[in-house]
């Protein structure tokens, strides 16, 4: 089978009608001057996708390529920077002696480009704050979030109820926490009567789930304000979609957090985002960077959350796209809802590594052109092996690609360039304000702080009432003693004893002896 028929084959399964973004050029064998872009429909970029390769095989950069070719289209973009390689985007690139060989290569225009960025944190990172209520999660989010059981689930669902009736906003943790500790304490009688029994062992779990997650710095991802998601959905005067920057470099050794806060945040958009017609191209992008993150000890019913979720938000125009080394990095059932793959290098030094780019080879459609096995172990620093979706929905021809050079700076933005983007940015005045209204915590400290007033006014009022009682009682002794001591029968009484008693002793009540007879 020759070059003109690959040619005429790649060709043929990448006529698309409507919009669509050039990834590359095809390469046959070692011959790279085949004269036959790469491109993606935009149609069903929604349809999610994979970015795969071991580092240093060139997987960030062709993130930062599908960033700029989405926000040139009038697309916005979400990118998740967890190695801090990405802020490069807001800049323009400068060209080099590849950079022109490779766009020779794919017969495309370069020209040294910045697109427009906006920072975004949700830890000590410069950024605009990203934050949502405990509220906004839910009883049944959270519970998963958690890892709580069945069990510790209604609970939970108990606990929001009585915060719901109560007039009891749940805004972060320490409400959270605050609540949870009053109903087995102060208003433990109060809770009983509405709401049932809670055993001490599943609140104390309740309470050692939230402190682990709150131990990774959760305290940043819940409480006001709420960010609004359709911040992420914004465009410049001229139509560019605006790439939002997630900065995550402290997030690598906080894998729940990161989970909890994805998860979050893919809830958020499926419940506000309208469900999209045929629109021709997404509302929104995803990128996750390091994607293994979110799944790294992910507990059976986030994992199928996020399934159930990522098969559902792309009615909703949502493309999600993960970023990792390996396809095995990925849950199967959600790399089977992954219709858009590019497969940077896989290395192979152990036995165990030739058994995972065996398997990762599978999860392509097969291509009488190439043995994907071997080609993966091949590939040069920014080339991949691409197949995506045509507009109809079926897989296009896998192909060798020649990953095209980012417009961008493939480098990161200086400090100064950085405080300069920060300082003219409309979210940070929006969301880095410190609110803190009041909510449980408040309320039912104060009312904690009421009930112990009142415990300790009781406790001074019954000491008070006894040492008054007791005083009484000491000065009613006494005067009845001096009454008993004054009365006439008594003197009556004492004056026979006293006589008895001189009598006895021979002597008159007068005071002088008897006479003898």
């Amino acid at each position: 089978m020759g070059k003109e028929v690959f040619i005429e084959t790649i060709r043929s399964s990448q006529m698309f009608k409507g919009g669509s973004i050039l990834i590359g050029s095809a390469v046959y064998q070692d011959d790279y001057d085949t004269h036959c872009q790469v491109r993606l429909p935009l149609k069903t970029i929604n349809r999610h996708g994979l970015i795969a390769g071991a580092t240093g095989t060139g997987k960030t950069k062709t993130l930062q390529v599908f960033a700029e070719n989405l926000s040139e289209a009038g697309i916005p973009v979400m990118v998740m920077d967890i190695k801090g390689d990405l802020s490069g985007l807001g800049a323009a690139g400068t060209t080099n002696p590849v950079i022109e060989k490779r766009a020779q290569q794919i017969e495309m225009d370069w020209q040294g480009k910045a697109f427009p960025i906006e920072f975004l944190s949700i830890s000590d990172e410069p950024g605009a704050r990203m934050k949502a209520t405990i509220s906004e999660f839910g009883p049944v989010l959270l519970s998963k979030i958690l890892g709580l059981n069945c069990n510790q689930g209604g609970v939970m669902s108990m606990i929001f109820k009585y915060c719901d009736d109560r007039g009891l906003p749940l805004l972060d943790i320490k409400d959270l926490k605050t609540v949870l500790n009053f109903i087995q304490q102060d208003g433990k009688e109060d809770f009983l009567k509405e709401y049932g029994f809670i055993h001490s062992n599943s609140s104390g779990a309740i309470l050692r789930s939230i402190i682990a997650l709150e131990q990774e710095g959760a305290d940043a991802i819940f409480g006001e304000p709420s960010f609004d998601i359709f911040d992420l959905m914004r465009k410049t005067a001229t139509g560019e979609g605006i790439i939002s920057v997630l900065r995550l470099t402290d997030m690598q050794s906080k894998p729940a957090l990161f989970s909890t806060f994805m998860l979050c945040l893919l809830a958020e958009i499926f419940q506000k985002m309208p469900e999209q017609g045929d629109t021709g191209k997404p509302e929104l992008v995803l990128f996750i960077d390091e994607a293994h993150l979110i799944f790294k000890n992910a507990s059976r019913s986030l994992l199928d959350q996020l399934e159930m979720t990522i098969k559902l938000i792309r009615s909703k125009g949502v493309g999600i796209f993960f970023v990792t080394q390996s396809p095995t990095d990925i849950p199967a059932a959600i790399l089977g809802q992954l219709g858009t793959k590019v497969q940077h290098a896989l290395r192979a030094f152990t036995a165990n590594d030739r058994k995972a780019i065996k398997s990762a080879s599978e999860n392509y459609p097969y291509s009488e052109h190439y043995r994907v096995a071997d080609l993966i172990t091949q590939l040069g620093t920014g080339e991949a092996l691409v197949t995506g979706l045509d507009e109809k929905g079926r897989p296009t021809e896998l192909v060798h690609t020649l990953i095209r050079p980012p417009f961008s700076r493939m480098d990161v933005l200086t400090d100064y360039e950085i405080g300069q983007l920060l300082k003219d940015s409309a979210l940070i005045k929006k969301y880095n304000i410190d609110l803190d209204r009041e909510s449980a915590f408040e309320l039912l400290s104060e009312r904690m702080d009421e009930m112990a007033r009142n415990q300790r006014d009781e406790e001074k009022e019954i000491r008070s009432t006894r040492a008054k009682t007791g005083r009484t009682s000491q000065r009613q002794e006494t005067s009845t003693f001096e009454k008993i001591l004054r009365s006439s029968v008594t003197q009556t009484i004492a004056r026979e004893v006293t006589r008895g008693l001189l009598g006895v002793l021979g002597i008159k009540s007068t005071g002088t002896r008897a006479r003898k007879r």
